[in-house]
């Protein structure tokens, strides 16, 4: 289980101020670190490679520095790719000549590099984009079990485990997500997995300590259920977690649609004040709408209570919202806290050079900077609705979301980024 953020880790976090310092071109900041040790060599197994996707803004930052001008970045080496697709847009090829790295046909050449054992410090499993099928829950079936299986097979047999991480949720289907974390844990693999959004920059600038007295929060989202759901969640998560108390999961989930969400806010269910801190602190999509004639099939709450009683919703409100954004109420406060996450475009979606300053936190100390479990219980929680949803709304026990785990305090990107360094 993961422990509270180490003297050293926290240390290491004062890096993150090295990513805005590089997105300004600010060096100074840079030369007054000390020198760092060598860098850890890492596999990357993608999905596909093409500009804009998280394989680019991932793999891209390791191989051409934070601002991709061939300056600072990470303190990871990329020894190798696999890459299971490549479209016409495909990046892999040349940034493979431009870099000189290989790509194999095999999982497990991209670990060994072709020899007799592993030959990377740590694995970035990127199983999102890429022409994949959709089940019937509307759940975009990428790879990342599969991925996910021939990583630890390569490291059991070769008696030897690396951190890996693996981007966005686990599965996308609980079975699978749920067989992944098991599998790790048998394994004992140092694992992590995750959104960029909790770690993303937050408008206005809001945290709260861990044991935070919360009495009750609304978060909101935008886009499809299963691509920007899971974004969704796991900001909420990352925050509803520092509650008092150590997480124990998720008791109870349901899917309400655009007309039956409205009775509960009407019957105190959700606090309507909380909604509308959420939706006003969150960029509107376009001109203003009357939120309760909002329809949709993508339109909807997802509604879900802890195994300690506390009232879990999330509002998806595509067509009316393009962000998200999350609204709390502390118990010894009056006034509501809101803010929303920023997914800043420029310079090379910024927001994500903080994951990969968390990823190379990872791969150096060896355990997650924060707990796979808070993913594992999002990805439980967005399957579940999920189901639900398929089930026509119906209501569902979930015993197996009981999920407990200690929330350590890591940071997010600081807003406004670094200035007259």
């Amino acid at each position: 289980m993961p422990q509270i953020i180490s003297r050293r880790r926290a240390l290491k976090t004062l890096g993150l101020a090295g990513v805005a310092a590089a997105n300004t071109r600010c060096q100074s900041f840079h030369q007054s670190l000390p020198p760092r040790p060598s860098k850890k060599r890492v596999a990357g197994i993608l999905t596909w490679y093409i500009e804009g996707s998280h394989a680019d803004v991932l793999i891209g930052k390791v191989l051409e520095g934070w601002a991709y001008d061939g300056g600072p970045g990470p303190n990871l080496e990329l020894a190798s790719l696999y890459v299971d697709q490549f479209p016409d847009r495909d990046m892999a090829r040349e940034m493979a000549r431009r870099h000189g790295f290989p790509i194999y046909d095999r999982i497990e050449d991209a670990l060994t590099l072709g020899t007799q054992s592993i030959a990377v410090d740590g694995v970035l499993s990127v199983g999102e984009h890429g022409d994949y099928p959709w089940n019937e829950k509307e759940q975009h079936l990428y790879p990342r079990r599969r991925f996910f299986s021939e990583i630890a097979d390569t490291l059991e047999r070769h008696k030897q485990v690396v951190p890996v991480f693996n981007d966005k949720h686990l599965g996308p289907v609980w079975e699978d997500a749920r067989w992944m974390y098991q599998r790790a844990q048998s394994l004992g693999i140092p694992f992590m997995a995750g959104s960029s959004l909790p770690v993303s920059f937050r408008d206005p600038d809001l945290s709260i300590p861990l044991e935070t007295p919360l009495q009750a929060a609304v978060g909101v989202g935008y886009s499809g259920l299963d691509i920007y759901g899971i974004h969704t969640l796991e900001v909420y998560q990352s925050l509803v977690e520092r509650r008092r108390g150590s997480e124990s999961g998720v008791k109870t989930v349901q899917w309400l649609d655009a007309k039956t969400m409205w009775n509960r806010v009407e019957d105190g269910t959700v606090s309507e004040a909380l909604l509308q801190a959420a939706i006003q602190a969150t960029p509107n999509a376009g001109p203003a709408v009357n939120l309760r004639e909002l329809d949709g099939p993508g339109v909807g709450l997802f509604l879900f209570e802890y195994v300690d009683g506390f009232q879990g919703a999330v509002f998806m409100l595509p067509g009316y919202l393009s962000g998200c954004g999350i609204a709390l109420q502390l118990a010894d406060q009056a006034q509501l806290l809101a803010t929303r996450i920023e997914e800043r475009r420029t310079p090379h979606y910024p927001h994500f050079a903080y994951l990969l300053k968390a990823i190379e936190s990872f791969i150096e100390e060896g355990s997650p900077p924060y707990p796979v479990e808070r993913t594992l219980l999002t990805s439980g929680i967005l399957d579940r609705v999920l189901t639900s949803r398929f089930q026509g709304g119906a209501p569902l026990e979930t015993p197996e979301l009981h999920i407990a785990y200690q929330a350590t305090d890591y940071p997010h990107a600081p807003h406004p980024p670094l200035s007259g360094t």
